[in-house]
């Protein structure tokens, strides 16, 4: 095996550790460190922040020690701290193995970087393989599942990605400068490292943040997906919800290995990627789909744009400062990684539009790269460019042949006498020691036996959360289809789950109030048979600071009542308000009841010490409500509330 394409493995499989690594790191900030709406942002941006700009003290490391030591330190932190996560043990240990594993990351490619002046092969392999694989997984990642395949799987992946580092370290690159002579002879393709490289790793940051968010992110393929099955606005479950995944790992990984084009034919991968994040940033769910496969092009066209693949001769101290550059640019690009992370996500708690964010960092990508000098004589990558796209697609073309059949609800054997009704905040999929816990939640609800579901707190592609589509993980794992109501975003909002079917979706953005999330109501039909109809609305309640969701609450008993027209109603939900409370008398003042007053008290929040009952759930006067629980679980902060009620007499 030549020494570049050592290299350029090895690169893509750090890459993927690394990745593996912010997925549990990054959700860890805010459930284990700190407590979304309750710790500060400041400090919780303060706390991320920070590892990223020690890290910006690794190049002088790498100058004073030498790259293949650093390089090979950090290379082993790394892998021991991604093999040890896959134990998924939870709380204040998982945090910092998982901090101790982006420290070593970062350093990990500081040194790589010292020794590489070529590195967008191996980042767009690594950045599409991840896509591919996270696609495969149905978005949960080997962390989270913890069985011996996850084991086993981790463990080669580690061993490999430690045998490359080692063996590249011995073949030479920079390391005729920086970290002692090669051991073999030099030959074109295994030039040492030369002047150039800054641009390709300087981006290196900016390209993980956009193909987290929108680019390569399958999560977020697949919501968009389930918009245009219905097309009214309102997120279905999709058939075939993973099929745009291949196309645009194709799209991505073929554009970033290939030549561009000359002149203002280079424009074309800054405009595609910059159009992308416009429509990422419109907040439209039906323009979802478009939005990644435009920022994936794009993306891949200006990564390509900064691969000079030049290699020229140097002598120590010219290619030592090369070295510090590069070093300094990879810290400099994962910082602006951390900016745009924090940024996008701290804004729904300081109250800034967010929108923002993925297109600054989309001009950034599309500067540096337009205004990279034009490559005459590139010389080839390390793999053949069709060969290497074609594979990594036809690993992401199983994603969609693998996936689960989508649930289909039924009401062949007629309208039942009794409904059960659960109504959970799953707290975007994260327990309460911070693991990502879909069986927990999963085994709570089953066991209420229930028939329609109503969700709070539903992500679908959040980076900050790992970008899983928890909701549809959660439908599969319930055999319940879904239909989904967005609330802060087109992939976070509420939901409704039902064995019956489902009819005229609708769903009512309601007014921020000065409450840092936004939020909605979302009603159903439940098709009982024989002309049989129940409403459901499902809504999540955002309190303005130091008040009552009295507004919302208000805008949401108005709505049901009218959606409902007269049919039996069922509203649930995180309403953040408590019996007694002005938002909580909105809804008996609508003429609900509350189905849950035969078991108050019946605090639900925080799930290992419940003090408030701030779910509820409430019916119309011709429900007769049963049997109300909030059955212990720590799969959430919340606890779920259940409640069976008796249909009236046909």
């Amino acid at each position: 095996m030549r020494y570049r394409q050592v290299t350029t493995g090895t690169l893509a499989l750090g890459v993927l550790l690394l990745i593996d690594v912010l997925r549990v790191w990054l959700p860890g900030i805010i459930t284990i460190f700190g407590q979304a709406a309750s710790t500060p942002a400041e400090l919780m941006g303060a706390f991320a922040l920070g590892w990223f700009v020690l890290a910006m003290g690794a190049p002088a490391v790498v100058r004073r020690v030498g790259a293949r030591p650093v390089t090979v330190v950090a290379a082993v932190a790394l892998a021991v701290a991604r093999l040890t996560l896959t134990a998924a043990p939870g709380g204040r240990t998982q945090l910092w193995l998982a901090t101790a594993g982006l420290l070593a990351g970062l350093v990990w490619l500081v040194g790589v970087a010292a020794d590489t002046d070529r590195p967008v092969p191996g980042l767009a392999l690594g950045l599409a393989v991840n896509a591919a694989v996270h696609a495969v997984l149905d978005t949960v990642d080997l962390v989270w599942r913890g069985d011996w395949v996850a084991w086993l799987l981790s463990a080669v992946a580690v061993a490999v990605f430690l045998a490359g580092t080692a063996r590249s370290g011995r073949r030479g690159g920079a390391g005729n400068a920086l970290a002692g002579p090669a051991d073999a002879p030099v030959g074109p393709a295994d030039a040492p490292a030369g002047p150039g490289g800054g641009r390709a790793w300087l981006l290196a940051g900016p390209a993980l943040l956009l193909a987290g968010m929108v680019a390569l992110s399958p999560a977020l393929a697949r919501t968009g997906m389930s918009y245009l099955v219905a097309g009214d606005g309102v997120a279905r479950s999709p058939l075939f919800g993973l099929a745009p995944v291949p196309v645009a790992v194709a799209g991505f990984l073929g554009v970033a290995l290939t030549r561009p084009p000359r002149g203002w034919g280079r424009a074309y991968g800054p405009v595609a990627l910059i159009a992308g994040a416009v429509l990422f940033a419109s907040d439209r769910g039906d323009l979802l789909l478009p939005a990644v496969l435009l920022a994936a092009v794009g993306l891949g066209a200006c990564l390509a744009l900064t691969d000079d693949g030049n290699h020229s001769d140097s002598d120590t101290a010219s290619a030592g400062t090369s070295a510090s550059r590069r070093g300094y640019a990879v810290t400099a690009g994962m910082l602006v990684f951390a900016l745009g992370a924090v940024g996008y996500y701290s804004a729904y708690d300081l109250g800034y539009p967010n929108a923002v964010v993925p297109v600054v960092v989309a001009v950034l990508i599309a500067a540096v790269a337009f205004t990279a000098r034009p490559v005459v004589h590139r010389l080839p990558g390390p793999f053949p460019p069709l060969r290497a796209a074609a594979a990594v697609t036809a690993l992401a073309l199983l994603a969609p042949v693998l996936a689960d059949e989508v649930p289909v609800a039924s009401n062949r054997d007629g309208p039942p006498e009794r409904l059960t009704v659960v109504a959970y905040n799953i707290r975007m999929g994260f327990g309460l020691d911070g693991r990502f816990d879909l069986t927990g939640l999963a085994e709570v609800v089953e066991r209420q036996r229930p028939d329609v579901v109503l969700l709070s707190e539903v992500d679908r592609a959040w980076l900050l959360n790992g970008g899983h589509d928890t909701l549809d993980l959660l439908a599969d794992r319930l055999g319940m289809p879904y239909v989904f109501g967005p609330a802060a975003d087109p992939v976070w909002g509420d939901a409704v789950l039902s064995r019956w079917p489902v009819r005229d979706p609708r769903t009512l953005p309601l007014a921020a109030v000065g409450a840092p999330t936004g939020a909605q109501a979302l009603a159903v039909t439940l098709d009982l048979g024989d002309g049989v109809r129940t409403a459901v609305v499902s809504t999540h309640l955002q309190p303005p600071p130091g008040k009552g969701p009295v507004v919302q609450a208000r805008a949401v008993a108005d709505f049901a009542t009218r959606y409902a027209a007269g049919r039996p109603l069922v509203v649930a939900g995180d309403l953040n308000t408590e019996p007694g409370d002005e938002a909580f008398a909105e809804f008996t003042d609508a003429g609900l009841v509350d189905a849950l007053a035969a078991a108050r008290p019946l605090a639900t929040s925080p799930a290992d010490d419940p003090r408030q009952q701030i779910d509820h759930i409430f019916v119309s006067p011709g429900l007769t409500p049963g049997d109300p629980v909030a059955p212990r679980s720590t799969a959430s902060d919340h606890l779920p509330v259940a409640v069976t009620v008796t249909l009236p007499p046909r």
